[in-house]
């Protein structure tokens, strides 16, 4: 029987022939086929996924260069563009688009030797923080058909718990790669902005926009971003540093004996905010005393600024969504309104309002308020203050600490239609991840605790900007630390 616990492991079984690319896809999309009710994915390339897989296993047997992830089983996230593929950001607005050309990330991927296996359900454009907001229904929580699995990447992160896919690619504006990971039990990182083009994603909020990672483990996580980093001519916001070999580098001797540096801050605020779930903040708490007791330097530091992330984050996003979201008019392309038109105005109107749902006109109606000549100043500017004071905090910490930890969410995850009620409580759900987005620098949630009521939660993980190695050498000795 088929099964997977690593890319290493699996391209191993493909090298001694104990298994094919044909039976890693078919195993994939039975279980895709069992587990429907989850509603993951929004199309499934199953036909195409096979002929790739049948050219892979020639090209093993003609002993042609592989690639790094040879045969690996991917599912995209559906905001992210793939030539000759719908693409709809889970929007009626875009019901019936086809991209006309691929996301520099997903080419990467395919360069590679990866297998699309199809394009996954998310919170329409990336706005929500339930996969609740799409309008092809909601995802769920594979644990627990009742919960949510999180936003906006949901779809995703339910692939990669229910084995539906090896690795899932989403994109996190703030914190639509870790919420997701941390309700669902597994990793999710987001590497800093600009480390991986966003060429050929569907944009949010440009300048926090990130295409991030799902997997079951470190390491894969690490090859994936090895392949997908780096410089892109179509992206003039993507970094130039060179990309570190990710996963030869944390094999090696040096990062696995603990060379990688080991202060730790936390924000004091972080665990004594009255939103957080008791047993969360003990556990943490308890996690912290043990990081103390194993060597680390852990300290607590003041944060008088939590309170202003949200407010901060939404101003912001919203302002650059209302802008970004004004292209899917009706005439361009996408949907267009049947009913009688009298001018311009009138078939934005009807089109919008047809085809963009709730949350999306909220934030967008949100957006144009901020931007508006007579509250630019009171609330735009002033986000703008926030955020480079925040750089400014973040710059300070890092000079004398390694890594921030935190919770990732407040609650595990909450019951499907819960929270609908209140937006407050919605957004409230980001309030430890939306920092790292804020800033620009990488983040990770890694599944080390289980709560009494049998959910997941997470540990979120936060390092200075393109110290990804870092990152990923200490997330991966925590993992290693809950299961000795």
């Amino acid at each position: 029987m088929f099964r997977f616990t690593s890319i290493k492991d699996y391209q191993a079984a493909l090298n001694a022939e104990h298994t094919t690319c044909i039976q890693a896809v078919k195993y994939y999309l039975d279980q895709i086929a069992a587990h429907e009710n989850l509603n993951a994915y929004l199309e499934v390339f199953s036909e195409e996924a096979l002929h790739r897989a049948a050219i892979l296993d020639l090209e093993r047997k003609q002993e042609k260069r592989l690639g790094k992830l040879h045969g690996v089983i991917i599912g995209i996230k559906d905001v992210l563009s793939y030539k000759g593929h719908r693409l709809t950001a889970a929007s009626k607005i875009l019901e019936n688009y086809t991209a006309v050309y691929t996301a520099t990330a997903v080419q990467k991927l395919v360069d590679e030797g990866a297998i699309i296996i199809g394009r996954q359900n998310c919170d329409e454009f990336a706005m929500g923080s339930s996969n609740e907001n799409s309008a092809y229904g909601p995802v769920k929580n594979a644990i627990d058909f009742t919960k949510v699995p999180g936003g906006s990447s949901g779809g995703s992160a339910v692939a990669v718990q229910a084995n539906l896919s090896m690795i899932s690619i989403g994109s996190d504006t703030g914190g639509s790669v870790r919420q997701p990971a941390d309700f669902c039990g597994v990793v999710g990182l987001k590497p800093s902005y600009g480390r991986i083009s966003r060429y050929g994603l569907i944009a949010y909020a440009s300048s926090f926009d990130q295409i991030g990672i799902f997997s079951k483990t470190i390491e894969d996580a690490a090859l994936v971003l090895e392949v997908m980093a780096g410089e892109d001519n179509f992206d003039s916001t993507v970094s130039s540093k060179p990309v570190p070999a990710y996963s030869k580098e944390l094999e090696s001797d040096e990062i696995e004996n603990g060379a990688s540096p080991r202060r730790i801050a936390y924000f004091k605020e972080t665990l004594f905010h009255p939103g957080l779930d008791a047993e969360i903040k003990t556990k943490i708490e308890n996690y912290l005393n043990e990081l103390k007791n194993r060597g680390y330097l852990v300290e607590a530091i003041d944060f008088s600024l939590l309170s202003y992330l949200v407010p901060t984050y939404y101003v912001l996003t919203t302002a650059e969504a209302s802008s970004n979201l004004s292209r899917f008019d009706g005439i361009k392309f996408g949907h267009r309104t049947k009913e009688s038109i009298v001018d311009l105005n009138d078939l934005y109107q009807k089109t919008r309002t047809e085809g963009f749902g709730e949350e999306v006109q909220r934030r967008i109606l949100l957006g144009s308020f901020v931007l508006s000549a007579g509250y630019f100043d009171a609330y735009f500017t002033k986000a703008q203050q926030v955020r480079q004071k925040l750089v400014d905090l973040t710059k300070t910490v890092f000079s004398k600490y390694d890594f921030i930890v935190s919770p990732t969410v407040p609650t595990t995850a909450f019951g499907i239609g819960e929270n609908n009620h209140s937006a407050t409580e919605m957004f409230l759900a980001d309030i430890y991840t939306v920092y790292a987005n804020l800033v620009g620098i990488p983040a990770i949630s890694i599944p080390l605790f289980t709560h009494s009521n049998g959910l997941p939660f997470g540990l979120q993980v936060m390092s200075a900007s393109f110290n990804e190695l870092s990152l990923l050498s200490f997330s991966k000795e925590q993992m290693a630390s809950t299961k000795n």
